[in-house]
C-alpha cells in the first residue's frame, strides 16, 4: 500500500496540483485502499466502488461535496496512475444541488470591519471582501503581489493554475500601508506568529469574533466574504459592469458560476413591488386603525 500511495501521491506533484488537493485526494484515496485492503486494485469493478460510495453516504452520511471528491480521488489512480481510458470508468455522480451563496448584508460587513480593531485582522478580512479573494488566494499573496501604481491586487496560480488581477481599494491600500510599517511581513503579506504562510484556521477564526463581536447570529466564513463581494459589486445600479468583467475579477472559469450571483443580488428584486402592497393603501389604513 505505501508503494501505492506513494506513486500516487508523486504523480499528483508532477502534475502541479495544489498542496489542498494532495491532501484531500491522497486521504480519500488511503481510505479507498483500506477498504479494498485484501483485494487486488487494479481488479476492483466500478460496481463495488459504486457500493463503496452508497456505503459511505449510508454510514457517515458524506456531504455531496465530498462524495464527488472521492469519486475523483478514485478516478485520479485508474486514469492516471494507471493510464486507463476513462471511459472505463463509469461512477455514479450525485445531483447537483442549486444552492444559492450565502452572503452578507452591507451593514453586516460593516459592522464586521468596524468590530475588527487589529489592524493586520481588519486588513485580512477587507482584502478578502474588497477583491473578492478565496482564502487560498489571500493567504498565498506576496508583497510584491500588491500593484500600488495601479492600484490593482495580482493573483498567481489561483485555482485552476490561472493568474487573474483584481481590485485594490485606496482606501485600503492607505490602510496596507500602515500595517506594513507596523508588522514588516518579510515575503508573504501576511505571515504567521512564526514567519511563513498565515494558515486558514487563523483567517476563519478571525472573522468568526469580529462576526460574534459585530452581534452577527449567523455563521460567517471567509467564503461569505467573496460571496458578499459578487453579490453586491452585480447588485449596484450605478455600477452598470458587465456579467464578464466579475467573472474575471472572480477568476471563474464558466459565466454560469457568475451567473448564480444575479439570484442573490437585489438589483432587480428592488425593482419588483410586492403585490401585498397592492391590496392596501397601508399608511392610510394603518391611520385610521383598520390594519
Amino acid at each position: 500500500m505505501d508503494k501505492i500511495l506513494r506513486e500516487y501521491k508523486d504523480l499528483l506533484i508532477q502534475k502541479r496540483y495544489s498542496q489542498n488537493t494532495q491532501d484531500i485526494y491522497c486521504s480519500y484515496f488511503k481510505d479507498f485502499c483500506i477498504y479494498f485492503k485484501d483485494e487486488t486494485l487494479e481488479n476492483i469493478t466500478t460496481s463495488q466502488i459504486n457500493s463503496y460510495i452508497l456505503n459511505l453516504i449510508k454510514s457517515k452520511n458524506i456531504s455531496i461535496s465530498q462524495q464527488n471528491q472521492r469519486i475523483n480521488a478514485i478516478k485520479f489512480y485508474y486514469e492516471k496512475v494507471l493510464g486507463r481510458k476513462e471511459e472505463y470508468y463509469e461512477l455514479h455522480r450525485p445531483r447537483k444541488e442549486n444552492k444559492l451563496p450565502k452572503v452578507l448584508s452591507k451593514n453586516e460587513i460593516k459592522r464586521i470591519f468596524v468590530a475588527t480593531q487589529n489592524i493586520k485582522h481588519k486588513c485580512i478580512l477587507m482584502l478578502i471582501y474588497s477583491a473578492g479573494l478565496r482564502r487560498s488566494e489571500l493567504l498565498n499573496l506576496k508583497l510584491t503581489d500588491i500593484d500600488s501604481e495601479r492600484i490593482v491586487i495580482h493573483i498567481n496560480g489561483a485555482k485552476g493554475k490561472k493568474d487573474r488581477i483584481s481590485l485594490l481599494s485606496n482606501n485600503l491600500l492607505r490602510l496596507l500601508r500602515q500595517y506594513y510599517k507596523e508588522y514588516h511581513p518579510k515575503q508573504y503579506l501576511f505571515e504567521g506568529q512564526n514567519g511563513g504562510m498565515c494558515s486558514p484556521t487563523s483567517v476563519a477564526n478571525i472573522l468568526k469574533r469580529a462576526a460574534v463581536k459585530a452581534g452577527i447570529q449567523k455563521t460567517v466564513t471567509p467564503h461569505m466574504l467573496r460571496h458578499s463581494f459578487a453579490t453586491h459589486f452585480l447588485g449596484s445600479v450605478e455600477s452598470g459592469i458587465d456579467l464578464r468583467y466579475i467573472q474575471e475579477l472572480l477568476g471563474h472559469n464558466s459565466s454560469k458560476t457568475t451567473e448564480i450571483y444575479t439570484h442573490v443580488s437585489k438589483k432587480a428584486i428592488d425593482k419588483i413591488k410586492n403585490p401585498m402592497d397592492d391590496l392596501f393603501e397601508w399608511e392610510k389604513m394603518i391611520a385610521k386603525g383598520k390594519i
